[in-house]
């Protein structure tokens, strides 16, 4: 495998962590830039990792990843689209919702870093039969998609928080439903 064919995978793996960094920062009102590298360097991070768990998984179970990761994928994009929903149409304190937030913010990035990198698995499937053999090679690979997919989360969430001031108090709410339908593309594609 080539570099440039890495760096395309990488791209592409990378598409729906950017979208989810949009929507994120669509809602980021403190400390923009501390969220954003938090949220693109966990994207980046399990871009990077899923590859490898991937590669030792092998050929015999990439089938079962595969039925199964959409499923898991969906379910986890649309339940946190569905509370940032709700949570949207029912806070009652931005103050305490702001400080609960704080609390809770780190589990859903880790959340949602997973369940975009899903499909990393099967590329680190790909790569075991690709002719990756050395360790060394498939480390650099995947050190290029994490790179990348913090390059790209970063844009994102300075292209996010730009929207957001846009769209004001309805932010919450679009980032929610394109979290579901991200998690419904996911499921039917």
């Amino acid at each position: 495998m080539k570099i440039y064919e890495v760096l395309l995978i990488g791209v592409s793996l990378a598409m729906d962590a950017f979208a989810v960094s949009v929507t994120n920062s669509l809602s980021a009102k403190k400390n923009h830039l501390s969220f954003s590298l938090k949220q693109s360097g966990l994207f980046g991070f399990f871009q990077a990792l899923m590859p490898i768990i991937g590669y030792f998984v092998g050929i015999s179970f990439s089938s079962r990843i595969a039925s199964a990761g959409k499923y898991v994928a969906f379910g986890l994009l649309a339940l946190i689209g569905g509370k940032m929903i709700y949570e949207a149409v029912f806070k009652k304190d931005d103050e305490n919702l702001s400080r609960k937030g704080s609390d809770i913010r780190l589990k859903y990035l880790i959340l949602l870093a997973i369940s975009t990198s899903i499909d990393a698995l099967a590329v680190g499937v790909t790569f075991s039969c690709s002719g990756v053999n050395k360790i060394s090679t498939l480390l650099i690979y995947t050190a290029l998609i994490g790179i990348e997919t913090f390059i790209i989360c970063m844009a994102g969430s300075f292209a996010g928080k730009k929207f957001g001031r846009l769209l004001g108090g309805k932010a919450e709410i679009f980032g929610g439903v394109i979290l579901i339908i991200i998690g419904m593309k996911i499921l039917i594609f």
